[in-house]
């Protein structure tokens, strides 16, 4: 038998294949939220077993939802719910859930049927695709400001609308930045990334986005510096600097992200594109952005965190 194919990062795909899972998630956003259309509920008898070791909002919504869409069901099983790590190591519950089920959302080395990565602390796979298709809806209504307030970003393909975008990236070295590096740059997106002294990508990552860039054009910068990040973005993202589990290191950590808030002050001073705009996978604090940014008109963060529903949509079908 064949090994199933997983979904664990971006970094597997080709463009292709990524602007097609994203084109996908653009059909079945319009189809399900705008024509109301059902579908032919292809996963109808089929079990999703959601394995998470930390709560879960978006991910856990945008996933029940989307397999009763596809006519299947989802199974959350929390580290409460089952005795991942208690009783019994992720290997076992990985063997024994795999034998039951027909997929699993989570990061699960060891199952026998095909395993789409939630989150993990190397990669985020979902996210990015969320990301993906949030900057095409963007891109491509700006361009069509004649329709405004009208869906029609199934009317232009993300191939059109993504190389040449200018991305900066300020804050932590996390999964976010990792995989939007294994994506962006295959994709003909720029990311100029601010991190704080020492915190710093795997080089495993690095190496990808500059043999990705090479082919592409596309440009990597890495600064300690958010205003060289910020020059000339189209868009500035950050993600949390405090995730759960790091809470102790609060006050270290807040201090060395000194001056690495979103303000309209700081796109302003650091020369951003005049509409840049701004995206954050939430949960957000205020420390990383100010209320001034996050609920501006220029935040895309609302429709980012929709649009992993659309997206993972995509990746169960």
């Amino acid at each position: 038998q064949t090994k199933p194919h997983h979904f664990l990062t971006t970094a597997d795909f080709s463009a292709e294949q990524l602007y097609e899972l994203v084109n996908r998630a653009i059909q079945f956003k319009i189809e399900a939220k705008y024509e109301k259309k059902t579908t032919d509920k292809p996963l109808t008898g089929k079990t999703l077993a959601l394995i998470f070791s930390k709560r879960s909002t978006r991910t856990r919504v945008a996933t029940e939802s989307a397999m009763t869409y596809l006519g299947g069901h989802s199974m959350f099983l929390g580290s409460q719910d089952i005795q991942l790590g208690v009783n019994e190591s992720l290997l076992d519950t990985s063997r024994v859930v795999s034998s039951m089920v027909d997929g699993i959302m989570a990061r699960a080395g060891e199952s026998t049927v095909p395993v789409i990565n939630a989150l993990s602390d190397k990669y985020h796979p979902t996210q990015i695709l969320a990301d993906l298709m949030t900057l095409h809806e963007h891109i491509h209504h700006r361009s069509q400001s004649a329709t405004k307030g009208q869906y029609t970003a199934h009317m232009q393909h993300p191939r059109e609308t993504l190389p040449g975008l200018r991305i900066a990236w300020v804050g932590d070295a996390n999964n976010i930045l990792q995989e939007m590096l294994v994506s962006f740059p295959k994709l003909g997106i720029s990311v100029a990334a601010a991190c704080p002294s020492g915190y710093t990508c795997a080089e495993d990552i690095v190496a990808i986005a500059k043999s990705d860039s090479k082919k592409t054009g596309a440009q990597i910068l890495f600064t300690t510096k958010p205003d060289e990040a910020v020059k000339d973005a189209d868009v500035i993202v950050t993600d949390t600097w405090i995730s759960m589990g790091q809470e102790a290191e609060k006050a270290r950590r807040l201090n060395e992200f000194k001056g690495y808030q979103v303000t309209m002050e700081m796109a302003k001073r650091a020369g951003a594109k005049p509409d840049w705009a701004f995206m954050h996978c939430l949960p957000r604090k205020q420390e990383e952005v100010d209320d001034e940014v996050f609920y501006s008109d220029r935040s895309l963060v609302f429709t980012e965190a929709e649009n992993r529903k659309w997206t993972i949509l995509s990746v169960l079908d």
